[in-house]
């Protein structure tokens, strides 16, 4: 192995971060759940605060609150005290970070805070700060040493900071009973969104837009319904217009390389029997998985209006993914 020493140096970091977060998880204490209360109890927004790599890790947490059912804002703690402090209104619970909880610019907002009524947790490293000395609630990360070369970075801290905003953040999501459909309001414009809040109905290719043959067309003409309708598929029904099966680009392939010459050949023969399919009210995500979670992919389904009911259309994995809806 080339530069084994290089591996092993990341190794030791991960390993390192590893071992640290399982030290917080077992000291994970009543703390824990005052905090979690604390924020839960406020009908306020949450503010959090924090400078340097503390203050990045805030943000990152803030953003993983308002995802999850919980109004939250950074405020740079440099920042408050030269007219920043504007956006704390009486009652805002508030989360300080700092790893020494003796941060300057971070203590000095104690006293105003505490004028405000505000409920404060400390997210620290050391119980006998000042800090940790003040705050209603104090959340201890427990980290001892960093994690790099020369154990000064910060690296096992931060790592154990946000593993400590994403636990509150669970915990406030079990409180408020924050489900799918809660998180897909937030997300509206992602992929999450889309499997949430679109179905099956929403972006399947429509009758009169795929291609349909019986089973005794020919391939011939199964082929010029598909380069009519592009769609990868061909949908084949019977003389009722049930859905017996399903002819793909790939099974065209397949039937090129088996038969010396397709003209006797029917869409019959080389169909896919029952194949499975998706329903028009099925969840966007639910279909995904449908195409997805197998050893072999599907790139297009038939899709019935019911289980057991008319076709009604196609669906193609590039439709699950397309971004012009949502």
């Amino acid at each position: 192995m080339e530069n084994p020493e290089i591996v092993e140096a990341g190794k030791h970091v991960l390993k390192a971060e590893a071992d640290a977060l399982r030290v917080m998880e077992a000291g994970l204490d009543e703390n824990f759940a005052k905090a979690v209360e604390i924020l839960y109890a406020s009908d306020r927004k949450v503010v959090i605060s924090g400078v340097g790599k503390s203050g990045l890790i805030g943000q990152k947490i803030v953003a993983t609150l308002c995802s999850t059912g919980t109004p939250a804002i950074f405020l740079h703690s440099a920042d408050a005290v030269h007219g920043d402090l504007g956006i704390c209104l009486p009652g805002d619970p508030v989360v300080l970070i700092s790893k020494s909880g003796t941060t300057a610019e971070t203590v000095r907002l104690l006293p105003i805070l505490q004028r405000m009524g505000a409920k404060i947790i400390a997210i620290v490293a050391n119980r006998n700060s000042p800090l940790a000395e003040q705050a209603d609630v104090v959340l201890d990360i427990g980290v001892k040493s960093e994690a790099d070369p020369l154990g000064i970075v910060p690296t096992t801290s931060t790592t154990l900071t946000l593993a400590m905003g994403d636990a509150l953040a669970a915990a406030l999501m079990l409180k408020r009973r924050f489900g799918e459909k809660d998180f897909a309001k937030f997300h509206p414009a992602g992929q999450l969104g889309r499997n949430l809040l679109l179905t099956v109905r929403d972006v399947m290719r429509p009758q009169g837009k795929i291609a349909v043959v019986s089973a005794e067309t020919t391939i011939r003409d199964t082929v010029i319904a598909m380069t009519e309708f592009p769609n990868g598929a061909a949908c084949v029904t019977d003389g009722a217009g049930e859905l017996v099966g399903i002819i793909t680009d790939g099974d065209l392939r397949r039937a090129l390389h088996k038969y010396e010459n397709l003209g006797g050949i029917t869409a019959g023969e080389i169909m896919v029997k029952n194949p499975i399919c998706a329903f028009a009210g099925m969840s966007l995500g639910d279909a995904a998985r449908v195409m997805e979670d197998r050893p072999s992919q599907i790139s297009v389904l038939p899709v019935l209006d019911a289980p057991g009911g008319k076709l009604v259309g196609v669906l193609r994995i590039h439709d699950v993914y397309q971004a012009n809806l949502v």
